[in-house]
Formats: C-alpha cells, structure tokens, sequence
C-alpha cells in the first residue's frame, strides 16, 4: 500500500564508517538521524512530563503495543484521539509490536504458528496477539511506524530454536504486511537470527523482498557480550536497503549507540537513560556518575558544565541528597538529564557526519566514555 506522507533521504555518508546522515519525514513531522527514542510503554516516559520529554531534544518516542491493548485498551486510546492527542505528544510515534514480550514474559507465553498465547502480568487472564491482531491494535493506536510481530527467543539458545523463531519471524511479517490498512502508518520488519550471521542475512533479505518501509534489527542485547552484538549489525546492514531505515531495538549504552551507528544503524531506543536515572546513575561525556557514592556528598558541580538539562543547574551534592533522602524529583532530574545527554549524543554523531569527521569523533568519545 502506498504510504502518505512519509519520505526518508540519506543526506550524507561517512567515507570511512558505515555511518550515514538521514532525514525521516513523517505525518507528524520530521526525525533526523541518527536519533533516538525514549520509551513511553504506556504512553508515557515514566516520570516526565511530555513538555520535559520534548525539552531534552527527544523527536520521536517509542511505546508498546502488548501493555497499551492491556490498558487501557486500544479502543479507549482510539476513543481519546489516538495515542499523540491522548498522550498530548505532537512527533512521531513508533510502537512495538508484542514481539519482545514473547521473550520477556516467556514462562506466561505459548507460542504456535497463529501467534502468541499471554497470561496478562496484570491480573494472569489469557491474552492472545496473532500478526493480524498486533496491526490491529496499532491500527486503532494510530503511530506513525507499527512493528510487525516477530518471535524473539532468549541467547544463547539451540541452533534449531533460533531458526524456527527466524523462519516464523518472516512468515508473521509477511501476514502483518498482509493485513495493513492505513496509508498513514509505515510498517517496519524485524530482522531476527540470533548470533547466526547466515541466518540473520537470509532473514534480511526475505524480509527485504515484502517490500516493507523500514527494518529493524531485533534479538539483541539480551545478554550477549558486545563484541558479539556489533558482529552481528556488521553482517546484517549490507543486506538492507540503502532507501530505508534501519532500527536497532532496544539498544543501549552511549558505546553501543556509537558502534552501531558506525556500522550503519539510524535509529535507537532504551530504557537504560530513564531507568538508570530512576536508580541514581548519570549518564556523562567521561562515563556514568553513581551519585549514591559518598564522594559526591559536599561535590558542589554539576554533573556536566556544558549541559542544559534542569538537572545541571544543581550540584552533585544536592542530586545525591535527593536519592539519600528519597525525594522523587531525584529520579525526575536524572531522567531528564540522561535523555538530554543521549539526544546531545546523537545531534554530535549527526554533525560529525556531515562535516566528515565521524571516524575521529566516535574515536574521541569512546575513549572518553572508557569504551
């Protein structure tokens, strides 16, 4: 089906990286890349308010297919104005499509051809999400990108397992693609194949030939060493086309940013800037700042000089006298603060690209971040 206001232009390629400077126009607005999304499961990025959200640079968010047709109901999201007017957020949305549940809530899912068999986490009911119900539901969400459903299986696993999972991966987007119904919401297929290079190119290209807007690359960072991860992306992107988008979900540390990127990847997303903020770890240019250590009891800086972020206009000290005390704009500021340092992150690389001087910047900051 052809989509309706959407439009991806890679503007610039590093001449010694994979890495590459994009444009993404969507209906709600353009993204540049490489960029980054925050994760709003539930239609929110926990703690932050969406003026916050949008302060730190954020362009597009990320919520989730599975918790959001839990609660509230896809019909009730669709009742309130789709997911943007009730979420009061005016970028891009991209929703995930259940997939990594079937990983994450393994020991409450049963897996067969159809789809995927739930046990609500909430209240143990039966939930089921086949591809077709997955579109359904982000139909009604109304996101600008929904994520085919994909079957996700725990690293590392039997050579078999992962097979079956890739080859059901593709069948599952083929019948997503199927079964789309809006011309105002791009599809994205997910490349899966465990620590396999073989598999996860042959899933590349079957996918590649539905023709889908975009391709994510999917199974990662669930306890594999790095190294093994980027080996992974390193084999995967050349079988991916040079006109679309290419996602890593679910990733990850600022390294992993920058040595995905390098390899070839536009677009991220993580809890870790939010979750780790909630647990007292600042995200900083020279490596993570844990402010429940002692030494930053009478530290009267900031967490970074040059930050803008609402948390950098207070010191260390202070900060940490939030967590001691266990007063919730702790959590709050460091939130804010860990989104503001990985969209300033991702606005550097696209600069660096432009101005071909990528290989030197991801060079300089991963030595500074000790990677």
């Amino acid at each position: 089906m052809p989509r309706t206001g959407f439009c991806f232009t890679v503007l610039h390629r590093d001449t010694t990286t994979a890495a590459r400077r994009c444009r993404l126009d969507t209906p709600h607005g353009a993204v540049e890349l490489p960029g980054f999304m925050p994760v709003a499961t539930l239609g929110s990025v926990k703690g932050l308010t969406i003026d916050q959200v949008r302060a730190t640079g954020a362009q597009m968010v990320l919520s989730n297919t599975y918790h959001l047709a839990l609660r509230p109901g896809e019909r009730v999201v669709a009742e309130l104005g789709g997911l943007h007017r009730m979420m009061g957020w005016t970028g891009p949305i991209l929703t995930d499509s259940g997939g990594f549940q079937i990983f994450s809530l393994a020991h409450r899912t049963k897996i067969t051809e159809d789809g995927a068999v739930f046990r609500s986490h909430i209240d143990g009911s039966e939930v089921a999400i086949s591809p077709e119900r997955a579109v359904e539901i982000q139909e009604a969400l109304g996101s600008d990108f929904a994520m085919v459903l994909d079957h996700v299986v725990a690293l590392p696993a039997e050579p078999e397992l992962v097979r079956d999972a890739m080859e059901r991966s593709i069948r599952w987007a083929r019948r997503c693609r199927d079964a789309a119904g809006r011309a105002d919401q791009a599809m994205l297929g997910i490349v899966q194949g465990g620590l396999d290079e073989g598999l996860r190119q042959r899933c590349a290209e079957q996918l590649v030939q539905l023709d889908l807007d975009g391709y994510a690359i999917g199974g990662l960072s669930v306890g594999e060493p790095p190294e093994q991860m980027y080996r992974i992306i390193e084999a995967t992107t050349p079988a991916l086309p040079e006109d679309r988008p290419r996602y890593l979900m679910g990733v990850g540390r600022p390294q992993d940013l920058l040595e995905a990127i390098a390899r070839g990847i536009d677009l991220f997303d993580c809890v870790m800037p939010t979750r780790n903020g909630r647990n007292a770890m600042a995200f900083t240019a020279d490596g993570p700042m844990r402010l429940r250590n002692a030494r930053f009891e009478r530290d009267d800086r900031p967490l970074e000089d040059d930050c803008p972020c609402a948390a950098c206009r207070h010191s260390r000290g202070y900060l940490r006298h939030l967590f001691m005390a266990g007063e919730m704009l702790g959590p709050v500021l460091l939130s804010l603060h860990n989104l503001t340092f990985y969209q300033r992150l991702l606005s550097d690389a696209r600069s660096a690209i432009a101005e071909g001087r990528f290989e030197a910047f991801h060079r300089e900051r991963l030595t500074a971040l000790g990677g």
